[in-house]
């Protein structure tokens, strides 16, 4: 075989690699059509060309791409390349601060060899797709960085936090389990040392977060993404809503998002959700934007401001007076 097919062999044996975290020399043989003593040929050449690869004998062993001191070449498939650029062409929009340009770098990289026909299949994507954000808070990708080590680590964070109420501003020492990100947010899950519980924490009022030495033995936890949303859609507020909806879920799902309020199973054909807010109106004018038929649980409140409310839409539906028709000063 000449150079340029060694070459072409050679590439596909890192494609594998990079594919899977670990192969058998016989595996690799089989997809590569070589014999076993061609594999250990060209894993040395990669070798050689500065990519770590390791082996492993004996029963369950095998080949391995280790992590080098840069970062090899990627060699995606087609579908690969097309869903790497369009999540690229989000990400220039996102709410990690400095991704947005890092994004953008990468793809003018990934766009400059790609064949053209797969260009175009991306082209055609992102012109066919467009992103409505809200007003997001951008965060330091160094923060994401930093707590992303220290919740796979185990090992405890300091960092001074600004009180939702109040503004007071206090230093916490933290057991970080998940970041759990929204449409417009960054959060955080972790047990509170001083508090001697489990706690959501806002990234973007975080200061001066570090990462101890500190490990800790991780504990029993809630689920991340439900203890967040509960955090969420609960805590902030002075109001906390629960109401009885003649809907599915999903349907309820599709239009409250979930910072928003969360949606629980009930029995013959309702379900239930649960809100919070400062202002009792505003929750009755959103409840009867849905279009459901609705039974207030709690809080008492909440039915007496819908009362209220039902008699202003009344008067502002009745029909005007025939004597308040005319022009001012008729008469």
């Amino acid at each position: 075989m000449g150079a340029e097919g060694t070459t072409e062999r050679v590439l596909r044996l890192l494609s594998l690699l990079q594919r899977r975290l670990s192969w058998t020399a016989t595996e690799l043989a089989d997809e590569l059509g070589v014999t076993d003593r061609s594999v250990r040929r060209d894993v040395e050449r990669l070798r050689a060309l500065g990519y770590p690869v390791h082996a492993t004998a004996g029963v369950g062993g095998g080949y391995q791409l280790g992590a080098g001191t840069r970062l090899p070449p990627l060699l995606l498939d087609d579908e690969e390349a097309i869903a790497t650029a369009v999540s690229l062409r989000l990400a220039s929009g996102g709410t990690v601060a400095g991704a947005g340009e890092a994004a953008l770098r990468a793809l003018a990289k990934l766009d400059q060899v790609m064949p053209p026909r797969l260009r175009a299949e991306v082209r055609a994507v992102h012109g066919a797709t467009d992103t409505l954000l809200g007003p997001g808070v951008e965060i330091d990708a160094e923060l994401l960085v930093t707590l992303a080590r220290a919740c796979r680590d185990a090992v405890r964070v300091r960092f001074l936090y600004v009180a939702a109420r109040g503004g007071v501003e206090r230093e916490r020492t933290v057991e970080p389990v998940r970041m759990v990100a929204t449409s417009r947010r960054w959060y955080l899950m972790a047990y509170d040392v001083n508090r001697d519980d489990w706690r959501t924490f806002r990234l973007d009022r975080m200061r001066d977060v570090t990462a101890t030495t500190w490990r800790f033995q991780p504990r029993q936890h809630p689920d991340p993404v439900a203890f967040v949303q509960r955090g969420v859609t609960e805590a902030p507020y002075r109001h906390l809503a629960r109401v009885r909806l003649r809907a599915r879920p999903e349907q309820v799902r599709e239009l409250v998002p979930p910072q928003v309020g969360r949606v629980e199973e009930d029995r013959d054909g309702w379900c239930v959700l649960v809100s919070g807010g400062d202002n009792l109106d505003a929750i009755a004018v959103h409840v009867a934007w849905l279009g459901f038929e609705a039974e207030i649980l709690e809080p008492p409140e909440l039915r007496e401001s819908a009362a209220r409310l039902a008699r202003r839409l009344a008067a502002m539906a009745a029909p005007v007076p025939p004597c308040a028709s005319g022009a001012p000063g008729d008469g």
